[in-house]
Formats: C-alpha cells, sequence, structure tokens
C-alpha cells in the first residue's frame, strides 16, 4: 500500500461543525443528524481521508450530507491516531508512510464492520458509502462483502487497477459513483480509463465517473476553495455524490 504526497496537501475549511459525538458499538463516531424527518433505516457511511473524523473538513461534509435528509456517520476508524491537522501544513514532519504501517486492514478493517453491526442492531438496514482517499480502499473492501446498497468514491487510495475494479464488476451490487481528477497518482488516467472499460454500459446496478479538470487528489475533502476551479470541482464532487445517494440509497 502506498499514499501520495498529495494525500497530506489541502487547507482546513473554515466553518462550525454541527454534528455530535458518540461511540457505536465501542467505535467513536461523528453523526451529523438532518434537521427535519428522515427514513431511519438508512444512513451514509462517510470514511474519511487519513486525517479522521476530527478534521473539521470531514465534519462538515458530513453536515452537508445531513443538510440533504441523509444521517451520516464518520467511523474513527483510526482510533484516535488519524493524521493530526498540521499535517497539512508545508513545514509539517508528519511520516505518512510510518503512519500507514500502523494502520493496514488488519488494524484499520474491523472497527467498521463493528460499526456495521451496531447500526444493524439499531435498525439500518440500507447503507450508502462514501469513501474519500485512504476510505476508498475500505468503500471497495465493503462493497465486496455486500455491504453498501450505493458506493461513492472521491480520488480513491490504495485501489489495484485493474484487480479491484475486476472484482467490484464481479462481486458488488452497489451503484458506483467515482469522482475523478487531472491530478492524481493513486486513482490516475490509466485507472479511470480502465474503470470506464469495466463498468460503463455493462454494470447493470449502475455506474457514473465525474472528471474534474485542473484539480488534485485531495480536491473534494481538503481543496482551496479560495481558488475557483478548486471550489467548483469540490461543491461539484459533492453535488454529484448528494445526487447519486438519492437515486439509489
Amino acid at each position: 500500500m502506498s499514499l501520495c504526497e498529495n494525500c497530506v496537501r489541502g487547507v482546513t475549511h473554515e466553518a462550525t461543525p454541527s454534528g455530535t459525538w458518540e461511540e457505536i458499538n465501542g467505535v467513536n463516531c461523528y453523526i451529523a443528524t438532518p434537521s427535519s424527518e428522515y427514513p431511519k433505516e438508512k444512513v451514509l457511511l462517510l470514511l474519511s481521508d487519513l486525517f479522521g473524523p476530527q478534521l473539521v473538513n470531514t465534519q462538515l461534509l458530513g453536515d452537508g450530507f445531513a443538510a440533504n435528509g441523509f444521517k451520516t456517520i464518520i467511523p474513527d476508524y483510526f482510533n484516535g491516531d488519524g493524521a493530526p491537522a498540521d499535517a497539512l501544513s508545508s513545514g509539517s514532519t508528519f511520516d505518512r508512510m510510518e503512519w500507514l504501517k500502523r494502520h493496514g486492514p488488519e488494524n484499520t478493517r474491523p472497527p467498521l464492520d463493528k460499526v456495521v453491526q451496531g447500526l444493524k442492531a439499531k435498525g439500518v438496514t440500507s447503507f450508502g458509502i462514501l469513501g474519500y482517499c485512504f476510505g476508498g480502499r475500505y468503500a471497495f473492501d465493503l462493497a465486496f462483502d455486500g455491504v453498501p446498497k450505493v458506493v461513492m468514491v472521491a480520488h480513491p487510495a490504495m485501489l489495484k487497477s485493474p484487480e479491484d475494479l475486476e472484482m467490484y464488476f464481479t462481486k458488488s451490487s452497489a451503484p458506483l459513483l467515482i469522482n475523478s481528477c487531472t491530478d492524481d497518482a493513486l486513482f490516475p488516467h490509466e485507472a479511470q480509463a480502465k474503470a470506464d472499460e469495466i463498468f460503463e454500459g455493462k454494470f447493470a446496478p449502475g455506474y457514473k465517473r465525474e472528471y474534474w479538470k485542473d484539480v488534485s487528489h485531495g480536491f473534494a475533502s481538503r481543496g482551496d476553495v479560495t481558488i475557483p476551479v478548486v471550489k467548483a470541482a469540490k461543491e461539484g464532487a459533492f453535488k454529484s455524490s448528494v445526487e447519486w445517494m438519492k437515486e439509489y440509497l
């Protein structure tokens, strides 16, 4: 597994989150709840980048989905060991590869399974999965196991192309939306084209790939919204994700 330099690049977004924190089956989670009535049996699981739910950007994403009518759960699947917010600064000494050694599948997947089990015990029957960067790997893994009803990944990390794409096609029945971009070492143009080749017009549950030009890996969660093209891409990816979830969840 590997992470690129852009996995720890971006800016901290400025707003006040409105969600709460709660343990679900022993796992700390950020919970964003719609202010109006919503279907209690449906939940979005937002799988964050390596900063985890403690980063305000991730919390604000969850709040945004809640504002569109979806109860959104952001599990701390790093058990409090997400990358620190100051890793975004240019002078940071944060070692992403050393961090990755502590967060392989054997450490990261179990908390997700516990959250899914805990939510099912509370009556949740339909899961939408949102995987950003690092979370894209686990969005696919959960899809392989038949957990989600629908999936969106944005600039996913640690996917093997074409192996994981082919496995998704074969094993999953969840409609798949990919928010891709121009500059992405972890999901480059070759992988994007391969996804289209495998899924487009062939994947019965539903497939769509958005392509956001002139932006980089991380734009959908950590993009600098003072730059017009980045702001438009971030907002566009969010809008497409909301529409995808509304259509299929």
